[in-house]
């Protein structure tokens, strides 16, 4: 008896946590629903008098947040790419490959994670600058392509992978490179996945640095077009939280979609030593 009223307590508690977190998101949905000017009223409305979709008909009329969308979605999976194929061949280096300082790289990479990344934006927006590459694509996605979290989680996966199994084929007549394609990839797609996942996610709602880096509206991205919206519609809330759930809606499908990849690669290497 005991131990069932602390399972329902347990469960209750979840629930609970689960209701307030998704509050806000609900609201949000709602209030980009509501007619103008009832997301404001006295006393505060959870729920649409009249669904109406006005809100997300401006948002690609009079802003060209189409433009925005496809900006953002072009970034993001550029980015993803990129950065999968690199941090993917890094980590599998790191984690096979003996060399003369590997040891003291990767933990000098590792020291580098404490450090904030507001502390280089300023010399890598100056980088930047010289390449030429400020108010471009390229100013968003070159930052983007490799990091050190993707690296280390990639690492740590493929120390799991048997040397064994790359001696079998490198002496049937493999290269490197066949053998980190055909054999690594495979074994490693788990935690691709969830690398994957988190570049895509941070790629998408990154709004400091794109803001930095762009300035022509042409090539801004949802985050930083949505932000716009506060000082050109100030007193319209119900647009803005139309944007607001144009922003999150591509994340939450993918999270969806793509959640057993998620889990599975957390739970089986992501910490793996």
């Amino acid at each position: 008896m005991r131990r069932t009223l602390g399972a329902l307590s347990l469960y209750l508690g979840l629930a609970i946590g689960a209701g307030l977190t998704l509050l806000p998101l609900l609201w949000m949905v709602s209030a980009s629903l509501m007619p103008a000017g009832e997301a404001t009223a006295l006393p505060p409305r959870l729920w649409a008098s009249a669904v109406t979709f006005e809100h997300y008909a401006a948002l690609f009329t009079r802003l060209n947040l189409a433009r925005a969308l496809a900006n953002s979605a072009l970034l993001a999976a550029a980015i993803t790419v990129i950065s999968l194929w690199l941090n993917s061949m890094a980590g599998y280096a790191f984690a096979k490959f003996a060399f003369r300082g590997r040891d003291q790289v990767f933990r000098g990479l590792l020291a580098a994670l404490v450090i904030p990344g507001q502390v280089a934006m300023l010399p890598l927006f100056l980088l930047l600058k010289e390449m030429g590459c400020i108010n471009t694509y390229w100013g968003v996605i070159v930052p983007g392509i490799a990091s050190i979290f993707g690296i280390f989680l990639v690492r740590q996966y493929a120390l799991s992978i048997p040397d064994s199994l790359l001696d079998a084929a490198r002496i049937d007549g493999a290269g490197e490179f066949r053998i980190y394609w055909s054999l690594v990839v495979p074994s490693c797609a788990p935690i691709l996945v969830t690398l994957a996942i988190f570049t895509f996610m941070g790629t998408w709602n990154d709004f400091l640095w794109p803001l930095i880096v762009l300035t022509n509206s042409d090539l801004y991205t949802l985050p930083v077009a949505v932000a716009n919206l506060v000082g050109e519609h100030v007193q319209d809330t119900e647009l803005m939280m139309a944007g607001a759930v144009l922003t999150v809606l591509p994340v939450i499908v993918l999270f969806v979609a793509l959640q057993r990849y998620y889990i599975e690669g957390i739970l089986s290497g992501g910490l793996k030593e």
